[in-house]
């Protein structure tokens, strides 16, 4: 890199005083309600945060201002942003993709706000900006969504999210010309854009919630429309959902060949029915699978053949073969069978790629249609791989390669020689060979083992003294495995530990662990984090006292409940959009959902009593002395919405028993996290960087 570090020394506390400065927080609106639940009574005093009143407007302002002051006094703050910026400007290009005429891809110069989309004629091999979103919004807040081409590549519709807003409009243009040539369709949520031949495309949505709650109004009953080209959206036909086959989760796509309308339809995250439909045959949609206990997906179908993904008798997968005309699961015999693997499956030119999940790292085979094996891939090294999709007749396709200290570089892959070459490779200012990223395992509470990637600039002592953030997850089936981030190479660089555990509740050891990190299991998740942090401050990696846990969105809940069962394992934390209110986490946007990993407190009398036990909101105890808190959320968030943070925030503020502050940054114009601008991604992470090894007392 070009610029020195910071820190110069990283082992020394600031005395007492330092910290002696009075807290004079913004005051919340607090009244006395309550809720009962299985005849006990539980206080819920800033209920009223919950509402998008004036009230919770100026204190939101306030929390805001008083953030930005406290950030404004750390001394280097200024210059971990500008080193983030030096770092983050460098050009970065996706892999290509033919539709039409024109080859596409998209590119960003280093600090624009969004990636623009552009084009080169394959004819003329001239090159021309295909959409700027940069120019959606003054701001660069307004983001690209998805896009979508029909199979001749000439017409083309995308969806924009304003502010980070799950809802979204999609704007329909002829792709040669770039004029827009229908109405533009509103009140778009979740589920993408399917076309069908040149007629018109697919699309899901839900009624739009009353006026003033559209960011935080449930969202129970998905519908996919049918939207014709030259019609009004008020004329748009409905396929599946609504009341006659009401779901929570409605996906619509249409197969390479036109053929075949699929509908996965799912009330929860884990879980589907598959319905599909003969668009060259009159008939309604046959259902392929019934219930929610398996997942299943269709890979790619091949005339009257379908392929299908599954979990059905296989935990970590498998890949199927049925026909259309009896696609039940009786018929189903395996392409790709189960192994002690987790499987990822995509197809392009022809082929299947198989990606199995080692210990968190990628490991690709290539199988024909029959399912024999073509070869395993040589790969660049122990990382993550995305791509290897296309196509049935693109002979080159595409992956990204990267790990923890290796920048993402896209690679073209020729699926009948099996050889790689580099497309990409990102001039990142930074070099690999002065980092270690090294995996290491370690036994959580009950005796299981768990994998823990650690990342540190070469030569640091394991002194204890080593800042640190522990980061992780926990739920859903995710699975966090290693990806390059040049946030994490400013914290390495300024002698920072960054450690990933891949603990109960993500996927990277197949569906029994992700179920042993759900609902009345949920605290294994909470006990493997705390596992992790023991381990590195047992080993001289960091202690307690230079130490931060961080999270977002689930592993915001993760946070939140680490720091409340163990207010004493670190010194800093990061909860970041997190669900903190599990009593109520269901009643807002589409949080029903995700009942198939946490339950609901209407469950049962145990699942209320088990998620009220370690609810962050409902576990902040007046007199403890809680870590230096920095909460992260954003005014957009219609995914978890802020109040959630808002709330958790208010309970701290009122009772830390110490002088660790508690900050609310809360971002405008931005959403749960996708589609923000790029200032507005370097200047949080600046600040987050910032107030770690501030209120760690790292010197400069």
């Amino acid at each position: 890199m070009n610029f020195k570090p910071i820190l110069l020394t990283a082992g020394v506390l600031f005395s007492a005083s330092f910290y002696s400065q009075k807290m004079n927080y913004p005051k919340a609106i607090k009244g006395n309600h309550t809720d009962t639940y299985f005849g006990k009574a539980v206080s819920d005093p800033y209920r009223d945060l919950e509402n998008d009143s004036d009230a919770t407007k100026k204190w939101v302002d306030e929390e805001v201002a008083y953030s930005q002051n406290y950030l404004s006094k750390i001394p280097f703050r200024d210059k971990i942003k500008s080193q983030l910026k030096d770092i983050w400007n460098y050009e970065k290009i996706s892999a290509p993709f033919e539709r039409g005429d024109y080859t596409y891809y998209t590119k960003n110069d280093g600090l624009q706000a969004q990636s623009v989309f552009y084009r080169t004629n394959k004819k003329t091999k001239a090159t021309e900006v295909f959409l700027d979103p940069n120019k959606f919004s003054e701001k660069g807040t307004t983001s690209l969504a998805t896009i979508s081409f029909n199979k001749k590549g000439n017409l083309a519709a995308y969806a924009i999210s304003e502010g980070g807003s799950d809802w979204n409009k999609i704007i329909i243009i002829d792709a040669v010309t770039k004029k827009q040539i229908d109405e533009t369709i509103l009140d778009v949520k979740f589920g993408g854009i399917a076309w069908q031949n040149d007629d018109g495309f697919y699309y899901s949505s839900y009624d739009k919630p009353k006026e003033g709650t559209v960011l935080s109004g449930m969202t129970d009953k998905h519908k996919v429309y049918f939207h014709k080209l030259g019609t009004k959206q008020s004329e748009d036909k409905l396929i599946f959902g609504g009341e006659k086959t009401p779901r929570r989760y409605l996906g619509a796509s249409v197969s390479e060949d036109q053929r075949y309308l699929i509908i996965s339809a799912a009330n929860a995250t884990n879980g589907n029915e598959l319905y599909i439909k003969d668009l060259k045959k009159e008939g309604d949609f046959v259902q392929i699978t019934k219930g929610f206990d398996i997942n299943a997906y269709i890979v790619d179908t091949e005339g009257d053949n379908l392929f299908i993904a599954t979990d059905k008798d296989a935990p970590n997968m498998r890949l199927v073969k049925t026909t259309i005309a009896n696609p039940a699961p009786e018929t189903w015999k395996d392409v790709i069978p189960q192994t002690e693997n987790v499987l990822g499956i995509s197809s392009g030119g022809g082929y299947f790629f198989a990606t199995y999940m080692i210990d968190a790292i990628d490991q690709v085979k290539q199988f024909d249609k029959t399912g024999k094996l073509i070869r395993e891939i040589t790969l660049p090294g122990k990382g993550n791989i995305s791509g290897f999709g296309g196509k049935e007749k693109e002979k080159d396709l595409y992956y990204s390669f990267s790990n923890y200290i290796t920048p993402a570089t896209t690679y073209k892959f020729n699926v009948d020689s099996g050889k790689s070459e580099v497309y990409q490779k990102p001039k990142v200012k930074f070099n690999p060979d002065d980092y270690v990223s090294e995996q290491v395992f370690y036994t959580s509470k009950d005796g299981t083992k768990i994998p823990m990637m650690i990342n540190y600039k070469k030569g640091i002592k394991l002194d204890g003294k080593n800042p640190a953030i522990l980061y992780s997850y926990g739920g859903f089936n995710i699975s966090l495995q290693p990806s390059f981030s040049p946030v994490n190479a400013i914290w390495m660089e300024n002698g920072g530990i960054y450690a990933v555990p891949n603990i109960r509740g993500g996927g990277e050891y197949g569906k029994k662990w992700h179920d042993a990190g759900t609902k009345q299991q949920k605290k294994n998740v909470f006990d493997d984090f705390i596992a992790a942090g023991e381990y590195l401050q047992s080993k001289g990696y960091t202690s307690k006292d230079y130490m931060a846990i961080s999270g977002r969105s689930n592993g915001g809940l993760l946070v939140g409940a680490t720091m409340t069962i163990r207010p004493d394992l670190a010194r800093v934390a990061f909860p970041g959009v997190g669900v903190l209110d599990m009593l109520r986490y269901n009643k807002f946007t589409a949080g029903a959902g995700w009942a198939y990993d946490y339950g609901t407190a209407e469950d049962s009398k145990e699942m209320f009593e088990y998620l009220k036990s370690y609810s962050p909101v409902h576990n902040v105890k007046a007199g403890t002395c809680y870590p230096s808190t920095m909460i992260i959320t954003s005014d957009h968030d219609d995914r978890v919405v802020p109040a959630h943070s808002f709330k958790f925030g208010a309970e701290l503020q009122e009772k830390q028993g110490c002088k660790n502050p508690v900050l609310l940054r809360i971002e405008k114009n931005a959403g749960h996290g996708a589609g923000r601008a790029t200032d507005q991604i370097i200047s949080e992470n600046a600040d987050l960087i910032s107030f770690a090894l501030y209120e760690m007392g790292i010197k400069k």
